[in-house]
């Protein structure tokens, strides 16, 4: 199955884009035996001053037909990382080609694209800069990896 990180808002070099890409290729290395990722990422800048509802329709061009969208909202679900490889995992074994993890501009989804979910997330009762909640991401990203393939870099 393949990831797609999907966001509003280009990332330039620095140490957030440094984690992101340390933590996504890592995830690519230790999925690939797994029938996880690579994890592709695709972000998109709202030009036309259309608020959510523009980004909303960049963020759908950016998910692929038919796959699992998990969106990163403060009102989502809080998981665990086991739960979150758990959910990745029962996907993948029932045959889905693509998971898209949306996060979206500074003033959140749009609710049309929010109630597209199949899985609403967040990292905690605090708001996120979105810059930190992708490297948050794509760390559990690879930690869900490391949780299925049975790797030592998650305890319990």
């Amino acid at each position: 199955m393949k990831l797609h990180l999907c966001a509003i808002g280009r990332l330039r070099k620095g140490p957030e884009k440094a984690l992101i890409d340390d933590y996504l290729d890592r995830a690519g290395k230790t999925g690939r035996a797994l029938g996880l990722g690579p994890c592709a990422v695709s972000e998109a800048e709202a030009k036309r001053g259309g608020g959510m509802a523009e980004e909303a329709e960049l963020l759908s061009r950016m998910i692929p037909d038919g796959a699992k969208l998990v969106c990163l909202d403060e009102r989502g679900k809080l998981l665990t990382s086991p739960q979150l490889a758990d959910q990745l995992g029962a996907w993948r074994d029932e045959g889905i080609r693509d998971t898209a993890f949306v996060i979206g501009g500074a003033d959140g989804i749009d609710p049309a694209l929010r109630a597209r979910a199949d899985l609403s997330i967040s990292f905690g009762k605090m708001v996120w800069p979105h810059m930190l909640a992708r490297v948050m991401l794509s760390e559990q990203i690879y930690r869900a990896t490391t949780i299925l393939a049975g790797s030592p870099y998650h305890r319990v």
